[in-house]
């Protein structure tokens, strides 16, 4: 039986091959033929390390040690203080009777898998196998980008992350808070509504740490305007009608009087948009200025208006129609009228 009757991976009989092969290098040393059962081979603990850090690899030597070698794979990294290894992370940290012991600086996941360590004693060869395994904390690697979408669409994001251990994902409404919204890396929402745009973070965890990134859900709407609410001026002085709409994308103003557009500037009036609000102001109150008037929002969507009237001191407002009365005046008149034919008898 060959040497490989001892190993039932394949690299296992490639790393013997090579300890036999470094050790017959040494010209003039006594070489003894060696039988499998001449060879002592050893499985230590697996390590577990995080990428980015430092790992040793130690070996228990002996008085009666030889030759000795550390090997990744079928590759040989040092033999005794000679550096095989090209890779500039790779360096010998203790040599010595007791051990041997070398350095991996900065373990990547190319990193992971078996590393031996060979001993060559005077009677037979030793071989210590141990398993490398790299722990990655998970980053985010496919993330959907911002959106933004019209009411009623349906939508799913996207969070796709790497990590070792796998990581779980997690997908959270930030802004306006809600509870844990989905445990996938796909998020649907059907027929979207506007009531959930806002900020959603998705979440990759594993053992090792955690990744958040958020996308940002944009939700367009059609104007809605606040019920218009009338104003009651005296003349001369400064009045204002104020019109206040919800809608995304931000709306357009306009302000009618009757069926006439009203135009910034103009008949001594001034109109100021500021976001969600516009305001109709009349620099000084006139008789002429008194009546009924609309403010109209429009974006892309659609529009929506809401109607005003704006009235004297000594004007009533009819609650149900918005427009003025002038009941007092008109009671007055009439009873005049009742009583103007008997007032001329005398």
């Amino acid at each position: 039986m060959g040497i490989c009757g001892y190993f039932t991976v394949s690299w296992k009989c490639l790393v013997v091959l090579s300890f036999r092969l470094l050790f017959l290098v040494p010209a003039g040393l006594p070489v003894h033929s060696q039988g499998e059962s001449q060879t002592d081979s050893k499985v230590m603990d697996n390590i577990t390390v995080r990428q980015g850090e430092n790992v040793f690899l130690r070996c228990a030597q002996g008085d009666i040690v030889t030759h000795t070698a550390w090997l990744n794979r079928s590759s040989i990294l040092y033999a005794g203080e000679d550096k095989w290894s090209v890779d500039p992370r790779v360096s010998l940290v203790t040599l010595n009777q007791e051990e041997f012991t070398i350095k991996i600086e900065d373990v990547d996941m190319t990193d992971e898998g078996p590393y031996i360590c060979a001993v060559q004693t005077s009677s037979r060869p030793r071989t210590t196998s141990v398993h490398i395994l790299v722990q990655v904390p998970p980053t985010i690697i496919n993330l959907s980008k911002d959106i933004v979408v019209n009411e009623g669409s349906n939508v799913t994001l996207m969070c796709q992350a790497s990590g070792k251990p796998e990581p779980s994902l997690t997908w959270k409404l930030l802004s306006p808070s809600v509870d844990l919204v989905s445990e996938d890396e796909y998020l649907d929402i059907p027929s979207i509504s506007r009531q959930r745009a806002g900020t959603y973070e998705c979440t990759a965890i594993n053992d090792i740490a955690t990744d958040v990134q958020t996308v940002e859900i944009t939700v367009n709407y059609a104007p809605s305007v606040s019920e218009g609410r009338d104003v009651g001026v005296t003349l001369g002085q400064r009045g204002v009608l104020e019109c206040e709409v919800d809608a995304v994308p931000k709306a357009d103003f306009e302000w009618y009087r009757d069926d006439r557009r009203i135009f910034n500037g103009l008949d001594g009036m001034e109109i100021e948009d500021a976001g969600q609000l516009s305001k109709l102001t009349f620099l000084n109150i006139s008789e002429a200025d008194y009546g009924n008037y609309t403010c109209i929002a429009i974006n892309k969507l659609g529009s929506s208006n809401a109607s005003f009237v704006l009235y004297g001191p000594g004007a009533v407002q009819d609650g149900n129609s918005g427009s003025m009365g002038t009941h007092v005046h008109t009671y007055t008149c009439l009873l005049l009228v009742i009583l103007l034919p008997f007032l001329l008898k005398f």
